[in-house]
């Protein structure tokens, strides 16, 4: 096998070859096709793949100023590349490349944001995050611009909206449903169960005013609940954004930090990290879904409007 001698080594010191497996009679069982490279023992330790073909090349006409690589890559390489704005597929994936002065691209820099690349050439982890909604409206977007939306998808999604409308359901709910995870809209679920049970309460409780249907939504909506439920909206987006500032804060701020809370966790909770340890965060989670039905119902945290009737 032929020696590895790329100038991008892995993560792990040692000398490595070159194991072309390649669809046919020599291909090693159970080995998917490509490139890998075995150490000295034989084992197949890594699989290469590149993120443009070594063939890729660019008129340096259409790169704009030299710049500098930034983050913990800048430590090892201090040159400068020139930014490439590929937009389309032909020879490589889109995106943006950082290229020599001859023209030949040198780094895909994978954005944070919707990036596909969670590990550095050397192997280290890089954090990235996920944005699903600016991800549809993009497809939407490259499909309508470069012609190929998928209108056939489109069109029976339309035709399943008629027939939901049809059928009396709002279509608006059932899409929002289909399209967020259910991470996402099982919480939204069990919220509107408590919004219908504390609704079926309070019709109950004011059966007697004799009110009509606008009136007694009107009354509804006024619950203690929502008002509540709006307080746990507006909470998760605020720690979202605390979370994500501790997350941009350097490591070695909050080691002692994060260490002292996971020696904690570790010794005095059985769940922490073990097989069922997602059962723990069910504990706050149902505390809430009790707090608010109970605030619905003004069976706490009364208003002085509730008391005095």
């Amino acid at each position: 096998l032929p020696t590895f001698t790329d100038s991008i080594k892995p993560s792990a010191p040692g000398n490595y070859r070159i194991l072309k497996n390649e669809a046919g009679a020599a291909a090693v069982p159970g080995l998917d096709p490509g490139q890998y490279l075995v150490d000295g023992s034989g084992k197949v330790v890594y699989k290469v793949e590149e993120n443009f073909p070594a063939t890729l090349k660019v008129d340096p006409a259409q790169t704009g100023p030299p710049e500098r690589l930034k983050g913990p890559q800048a430590n090892s390489d201090t040159g400068s590349y020139r930014p490439w704005h590929k937009t389309d597929t032909a020879g490589g994936p889109a995106g943006r490349y950082l290229v020599n002065d001859q023209g030949a691209p040198v780094y895909l820099a994978d954005p944070g944001i919707n990036g596909i690349h969670k590990t550095r050439p050397d192997g280290s982890a890089v954090t990235k995050y996920d944005a699903p909604k600016a991800t549809l409206m993009s497809y939407i977007i490259k499909g309508i611009l470069n012609r190929q939306l998928p209108w056939g998808l489109v069109l029976l999604g339309v035709m399943i909206a008629i027939v939901l409308e049809m059928a009396g359901i709002p279509s608006l709910a059932f899409a929002v449903g289909v399209y967020l995870p259910l991470s996402s809209s099982s919480p939204i679920f069990i919220g509107g169960m408590i919004r219908w049970l504390v609704d079926k309460y309070l019709r109950k409780k004011l059966m007697h005013k004799n009110l009509s249907e606008d009136q007694l939504v009107a009354e509804t909506d006024k619950s203690p609940g929502v008002l509540m439920a709006s307080g746990y909206i507006a909470g998760g987006a605020l720690a979202a954004i605390v979370i994500a500032i501790l997350q941009g804060v350097p490591k070695q701020g909050l080691a002692n930090f994060n260490k002292a809370i996971e020696d904690w966790s570790t010794t005095h909770n059985p769940l922490f990290g073990a097989a069922n340890g997602d059962l723990l965060s069910m504990i706050p989670f149902l505390v809430l879904m009790l707090l608010l039905y109970l605030v619905g119902r003004e069976a706490i945290l009364r208003t002085r409007a509730g008391k005095s009737g």
